[in-house]
């Protein structure tokens, strides 16, 4: 009886045809990474969200200063007076410009009701849920894989659902991230390039995903698409410009200046800041660590432009977590948590056809001849 060529998806995994010798040595490199994820372990545990600097006097969260900041600039004042006012009177780092963050989403929010951020959230959280839901279906035409993936798309987006985090900038970046990618399709790309550009005006390491999309486009020959990255990126340019001029009228030399961000915690700080972005903080760690691995392996399984940059943006935000985060900037993880854990549909054909080489046992063919 012939066997099923997938088990979840619509067509084979990446590593579908693979020889034994090529499999065996793909499997060597899934146990590497899950050792590396296992070092989740050994990194010390992320810090409270608290002062940069370490030398403040107040014991308020990043978050409260935000949304200390979006109460100001509600009530009137300039958001950059009222930003670096804050930010000093917390004890937060003004050196260099990067510690006071553009002024995008604090100016939309003051605009809004005190009910209007929630919503706002809720309905962009649906509108990724909705995109990443299509991009899903065509993929798993079975009920079962959908039902799993659609749980697995809550479990990511479990930060993304609660409105008192409505002030952090990586919440909206992420989404913004998530909405991007599952909107870009060979062909169609502004709305995806729009998206980006509006994730780094709210958070700027949002860029580190722009130039990535920028680089796999012209990689694929798509050079009007790549034009329309960089392009995206120019204007984030010019805005990061004029914003780093605007903080410079506000701050001066005696402001204390931000201890630095090469924090080089490795990638296990990333595999613990990823597990407490998502529901994965609900298990044990080590479990954590290993559920981690699986996620990065069912990317690369899904044999698919769209998980092909998913994986690449993924090892690009690890490289800049485990290089340039602190302690206390552990959540960097939200701007890639948004659909993080669907990556786990994939494993299943991802495993079987990876495992179905070096199980295959050699078939000897008896016949009798008839003399």
């Amino acid at each position: 009886m012939a066997r099923s060529a997938t088990l979840w998806l619509a067509a084979p995994s990446r590593f579908a045809g693979l020889r034994k010798s090529r499999s065996r040595i793909v499997i060597g490199v899934l146990v590497l990474l899950f050792l590396a994820c296992l070092t989740a372990l050994t990194v010390p545990d992320p810090a409270a969200v608290s002062p940069g600097s370490g030398t403040g006097q107040s014991d308020q969260t990043d978050l409260m200063v935000y949304e200390k900041i979006v109460a100001g600039v509600k009530g009137g004042g300039d958001y950059y007076t009222v930003a670096t006012d804050t930010l000093r009177a917390g004890g937060y780092p003004l050196r260099p410009f990067l510690t006071v963050r553009m002024p995008s989403l604090a100016v939309v929010q003051a605009a809004l009701p005190d009910w209007g951020p929630a919503i706002l959230l809720y309905l962009l959280a649906a509108y990724v849920g909705l995109i990443w839901g299509m991009r899903l279906g065509a993929a798993l035409p079975r009920a079962v894989p959908r039902i799993f993936a659609a749980l697995l798309l809550i479990g990511s987006m479990l930060a993304f659902l609660q409105p008192d985090l409505a002030a952090f900038h990586e919440v909206w970046s992420g989404l913004l991230i998530a909405l991007s990618l599952g909107l870009r399709r060979p062909g169609r790309w502004i709305d995806a390039v729009a998206f980006g550009v509006v994730a780094m005006l709210i958070r700027e390491t949002a860029a580190l995903y722009v130039i990535v999309m920028l680089v796999l486009a012209w990689i694929e020959g798509e050079r009007r698409e790549a034009l329309g990255w960089l392009a995206a990126f120019a204007l984030f340019a010019a805005a990061l410009t004029a914003h780093a001029y605007a903080v410079s009228g506000v701050t001066g030399p005696l402001d204390p200046a931000s201890p630095g961000w090469s924090g080089l915690l490795g990638f296990g700080f990333f595999v613990k800041a990823l597990s407490l972005a998502t529901a994965l903080q609900l298990v044990p760690m080590a479990a954590a660590a290993l559920i981690v691995g699986l996620c990065l392996f069912g990317w690369a399984s899904w044999n698919d432009p769209l998980a092909l940059r998913m994986l690449v943006v993924l090892a690009a935000y690890a490289a800049l977590i485990g290089i340039f985060a602190r302690s206390d900037t552990f959540y960097w993880a939200l701007m890639v948590a948004p659909v993080f854990l669907v990556g786990l549909v994939f494993v299943p054909d991802g495993l079987r056809d990876l495992l179905r080489p070096s199980l295959d046992r050699p078939r000897i063919t008896v016949t009798r001849v008839a003399r």
